[in-house]
């Protein structure tokens, strides 16, 4: 006869809750490990969902995409939360365990790297091969421009055929032609509803940055970070990326 399911062997807990390996006997180090491993699960699930937006994109079924688009902005929410929590550790609570960690780093998340490749950001980590199979595929930004041009939005070839694993170039006719959608959002809904979206995720993901660097900054000060970054001043760097900058600078011509 079958064993019965039960809550912790359909969750595989005692393998989820045995996972945590601290290397020093400080109490705060455990929840430095929760909170990145809690991370990890979350892009784990970012990435499904920007899979499935993907792939409804690129069969012109943009409605179908928004739930999965709402829901990465929403999973974005809750991770900047998190950086709350993280933040009840003050510096003398981390110094006392930071060495243990080496040259391991935030930095270093592959996870990570894919989300925002997947969403358009390409170049701007650390640098060396992305070992995910999103390296050299258009990203969500790349096919909601296909999208658009496949609406009757007339843009350039070097956008809709081009290097995709090269880090993407703004272009005034992508703007143009996004700014068109804005100025008549009854008559390309769709595609309007599909641009709010994607500025959502960017919005969260710029909130996402701003508490990362307050945090850091709240915990280390201006030190250097454990993967070998300039720490704080690096995450300043990130402020002002866009995954989606022509729906952020077509605001102004309108």
């Amino acid at each position: 006869m079958t064993e019965s399911m039960t809550y912790g062997r359909y969750l595989a807990l005692d393998q989820l809750l045995a996972a945590q390996h601290p290397l020093s006997d400080r109490h705060d180090e455990l929840l430095f490990i929760i909170i990145h491993q809690t991370k990890e699960l979350w892009l784990k699930q970012m990435i499904a969902e920007l899979r499935a937006a993907l792939e409804l994109v690129r069969a012109d079924k943009p409605v179908e995409a928004y739930k999965s688009l709402a829901r990465v902005s929403r999973i974005q929410a809750v991770m900047t939360l998190s950086w709350d929590v993280l933040a009840t550790m003050t510096p003398s609570d981390y110094t006392r365990f930071r060495e243990v960690l080496g040259t391991s780093s935030g930095f270093q998340s592959d996870q990570f790297r894919a989300v925002e490749t997947m969403l358009g950001l390409r170049g701007g980590g650390v640098p060396g091969p992305l070992t995910t199979e999103v390296a050299a595929l258009p990203s969500l930004w790349d096919e909601a421009n296909a999208a658009l041009a496949r609406a009757g939005f007339a843009l350039p070839a070097e956008v809709l055929a081009r290097d995709w694993s090269q880090p993407y170039v703004p272009s005034k006719p992508v703007e143009d032609a996004w700014a068109q959608v804005y100025r008549d959002p009854t008559r390309w809904w769709e595609l309007y509803q599909l641009a709010e979206k994607l500025v959502d995720i960017d919005d969260a993901l710029a909130t996402w940055r701003h508490k990362h660097v307050i945090t850091v900054s709240r915990v280390i000060g201006m030190k250097p970070g454990t993967g070998g970054t300039p720490g704080v001043s690096y995450l300043e760097s990130t402020l002002s990326k866009r995954a989606f900058p022509e729906l952020w600078t077509l605001r102004t011509q309108l």
